[in-house]
């Protein structure tokens, strides 16, 4: 009798068990989440970033009560956090932020009441700001940036609309020329990364909607291309597991493939995805290891990638994670 309930009982709880060993879909998934040393600032979100050689610059943000102003620097080699002097503008969230020359660059943002359009230049060398020309489309937050070659380039956005024109700045003569406006939709909370001095634009918001078109920019040219969907639009089998559209998710590149990371899609994610430029192809990688979380920034010298700060629901974070994207996390198994 103790048998047969033995037997019955096995074959009613096996489905849960079977499922629990199995509920671990990011199990095969390739790249290993590293925590390093935390954040020293305020945990915050909406914080801008920068990279200068293997100093990765964190910048301004909200911390739930207030936005701010200060710079933090990582040394990615030494593991640990340096405060720098504080951004003499506005303090401000959901500013951009790029690097040109050796130099790193903030305008945009929103400060609680003005979208702001005010320009600074960081000078890593002499620890200083200086102001710079301001942006010259309207103030708006919630815009993308990126530095190719010897110039910066800020668009899209919100100024109470959403927007898709482009400006490219030049830092030798302190000045803007708008350039040809993105293609596709606009959009808002967007991400980008650059490879072999080529920028890519993707993900983001539009009146509600996630965008899923996907673009390259070749500043040589000076021209848009448009890649795959980053959704699955097509009748060919290689998009059928995309779940890639976000917004606020964040991008680095380590030898010469971009990944992307965080961001919100009706909750806030935790999944990876790997871009080979080669083939216009994404891969899924290894789940941020943290928690999932939205308006985080990252740093990456080309080798190495970091994310850092963001949040989830009212809660702001100060951890930092690095991915090695070639290992297997031992603890899946």
């Amino acid at each position: 009798m103790t048998h047969k309930k033995l037997v019955t009982f096995l074959l009613v709880m096996l489905p849960f068990i079977m499922g629990a060993c199995g509920s671990d879909e990011d199990e095969d998934l390739i790249g290993t989440w590293y925590r390093v040393s935390d954040f020293d600032g305020l945990a915050r979100s909406d914080a801008s970033s920068f990279t200068i050689g293997n100093k990765g610059y964190l910048v301004c943000g909200y911390d739930g009560k207030k936005r701010l102003s200060d710079l933090w620097e990582y040394d990615m080699e030494q593991d640990f956090w340096t405060q720098k002097a504080s951004m003499p503008g506005t303090a401000r969230n959901s500013a951009v932020a790029f690097t040109v020359n050796g130099k790193g660059y903030l305008g945009t943002g929103y400060d609680g009441e003005n979208y702001l359009k005010d320009f600074w230049e960081y000078d890593p060398t002499s620890n200083q700001w200086t102001q710079q020309a301001d942006y010259p489309g309207s103030g708006r937050y919630g815009a993308v940036a990126f530095g190719v070659g010897n110039k910066g380039y800020i668009g899209c956005g919100y100024d109470g609309n959403y927007l898709k024109d482009f400006y490219a700045f030049n830092p030798a003569s302190n000045s803007w020329e708008q350039i040809v406006s993105i293609g596709g939709s606009k959009r808002m909370g967007a991400t980008s990364f650059v490879i072999d001095n080529v920028a890519y634009v993707l993900c983001g918001q539009n009146n509600g909607e996630y965008v899923d078109d996907f673009w390259k920019y070749d500043a040589q040219n000076g021209q848009w291309t448009q890649l795959r969907d980053i959704a699955d639009t097509s009748d060919d089998d290689y998009d059928d597991e995309y779940s890639i559209v976000r917004t606020n998710g964040v991008a680095f590149v380590i030898d010469g493939a971009a990944y992307l990371s965080c961001g919100e899609s009706g909750s806030v994610r935790s999944d990876s995805w790997k871009y080979y430029p080669t083939t216009d192809l994404w891969e899924n990688v290894a789940k941020f290891k943290g928690t999932a979380r939205t308006a985080t920034v990252s740093f990456s010298n080309g080798e190495r990638g970091y994310v850092t700060t963001g949040k989830s629901s009212t809660y702001r974070f100060d951890d930092i994670w690095e991915l090695h994207p070639y290992e297997y996390d031992d603890d899946e198994y």
